[in-house]
């Protein structure tokens, strides 16, 4: 094996180098190739990197048998004039190796380039489906195409509530077994179970940045969970006198709301486990309470048959909806998104550009489910009910809008999940989804940018500028939690 010591392609066209064939004493013919003169190039090796490829040269040279070259190489470098080959030095056998190396890594520099190459390929060709998935993600119902992805079983009694994390694919699900558990609900696995509540747990909620979960029980209670330390439980609050009916972070996650059927609904500082609020108005059981995405306001559902719209910053109660004829199981806010299908079918115009620039956005419409076996929108200014949908068999027991703003959805003691088209106030779609009552309903949320929401400056509900909101945007992804025991992951 011989090599040039240059290569005879850089010598190609220069008048002033040559090639010529030379044979040593062992009649062995090398190539000796005479290099025109060249610049010094600046060296990037050490002193020390340069002896040992010194010495891997000279000791290649001599066990090559090429000793003539060895020789002359050796009479080149004054600081190896006393080389001796040794088998067992560290550069021994060193340039081969080297070589070896480099050609293996040639090959997996090659086909990692390759590998690139058809990646490129793949995210470009599938550039064009996202897109194509997209428009129809944007308008995905639950039951298009098939029944549930999933079907999560574990829990030894009714389901009473689900929650989404904000940015992983976990799911969290309270039952009346007094536990609450958090699933994969991409894979459809179990993940863990949270023991600490004594009685039912009636309702979970993450907060924005999904590092800590809250529950609460009918044992009096709210539970913070730590998400990061495997769900630890590391606060208990205590103040209700009552079942605690439902619990929320309000958005900047420094303060949760609870409602509970000691007819109060209350204000806790996260920090310091404290009631900093309590809200007093209704005449019975308060089932739930959910707030407004900025902050401002919250609403709430009670067995006195109203919802009524809160302002935190005086506590007051600043409009009741009343108009159903039994227990009201549910309010939410609606999203901005779909304001311009309710006002559609409403027949309200819609605001200037002007008029909706001048402050910051108020909720305009609350969407509320009752055990009359309605669903109502209401105009928030006003307290009117714009309109009544009718179509469930019996308790309304879930609502959520569709990330289109186009439909809302809801589940019943009826066993099914529906979804109306907002513009129309139509049922345009039923969907069997349990064997048992539908008790919960969920849509998946994902954190979209940026930090926290901002706060004013002591993190008190009491500023008229509370709490920015988080910037989200949602995943098509329903689950539904039912008294036979089970969840179902409805999935595209």
């Amino acid at each position: 094996m011989s090599i040039p010591l240059l290569s005879s392609r850089w010598l190609v066209g220069r008048e002033d180098a040559s090639i010529s064939p030379t044979t040593n004493q062992n009649h062995r013919t090398s190539t000796v190739c005479t290099a025109p003169h060249m610049a010094p190039l600046t060296s990037v090796l050490s002193e020390r990197q340069k002896d040992e490829l010194h010495r891997a040269l000279l000791d290649y040279l001599s066990s090559s048998g090429l000793h003539s070259t060895f020789e002359a190489l050796k009479a080149e470098l004054p600081a190896q004039h006393d080389f001796q080959p040794d088998p067992k030095a560290k550069w021994a056998g060193l340039l081969e190796k080297k070589w070896t190396s480099v050609i293996r890594l040639q090959k997996k520099i090659m086909d990692l380039e390759r590998e690139n190459s058809l990646l490129k390929d793949e995210l470009a060709a599938a550039g064009s489906v996202t897109s194509s998935r997209k428009g129809q993600q944007d308008d995905w119902l639950p039951g298009r195409g098939g029944g549930a992805r999933h079907t999560l079983t574990g829990h030894r009694s009714p389901i009473t509530a689900l929650a989404f994390h904000p940015t992983f694919s976990s799911l969290a699900s309270a039952s009346e077994d007094c536990t609450v558990k958090v699933w994969d609900y991409e894979t459809g696995e179990f993940e863990v179970t949270l023991k600490g509540h004594t009685k039912v747990v009636c309702d979970v909620d993450y907060n924005s940045k999904g590092t800590f979960l809250v529950s609460c029980s009918s044992d009096l209670t709210i539970k913070l969970w730590d998400c990061s330390n495997n769900y630890r439980c590391t606060k208990t609050l205590y103040d209700h006198d009552h079942s605690v009916s439902s619990s929320r972070f309000l958005p900047g996650d420094t303060h949760i709301v609870s409602a509970s059927r000691d007819q109060t609904i209350k204000i806790w500082e996260v920090a310091t486990s404290f009631c900093v609020k309590t809200l007093r108005g209704h005449t019975e059981w308060v089932r739930g309470v959910w707030p407004w995405t900025h902050g401002k306001l919250l609403v709430s559902a009670s067995n006195d048959q109203t919802a009524r719209i809160w302002d935190l910053t005086t506590g007051e109660s600043k409009m009741e909806l009343r108009g159903h004829e039994h227990v009201v199981e549910i309010a939410v806010f609606t999203p901005q998104v779909a304001n311009a299908a309710i006002r559609e079918m409403a027949g309200i115009p819609a605001p200037t550009t002007q008029d909706s620039k001048s402050k910051e956005p108020d909720p305009v419409f609350v969407a509320t489910g009752s055990r009359d076996k309605t669903i109502r929108i209401w105009d928030c200014s006003s307290g009117q009910c714009l309109k009544t949908l009718v179509g469930h068999d019996n308790w309304i027991r879930g609502l959520v809008f569709h990330p289109n703003g186009r439909h809302l959805l809801s589940c019943s003691d009826d066993k099914t999940i529906r979804a109306w088209e907002i513009r129309t106030g139509r049922c345009v779609k039923v969907v069997d989804a349990h064997d048992h009552f539908v008790t919960s309903m969920a849509w998946g949320r994902a954190a979209a940018g940026g930090g926290p929401p901002t706060t004013n400056a002591d993190h008190s509900p009491d500023s008229p500028n509370v709490l920015a909101p988080p910037v989200q945007r949602r995943v098509a992804v329903l689950a539904s939690g039912s008294v036979d025991q089970s969840i179902k992951i409805w999935l595209p």
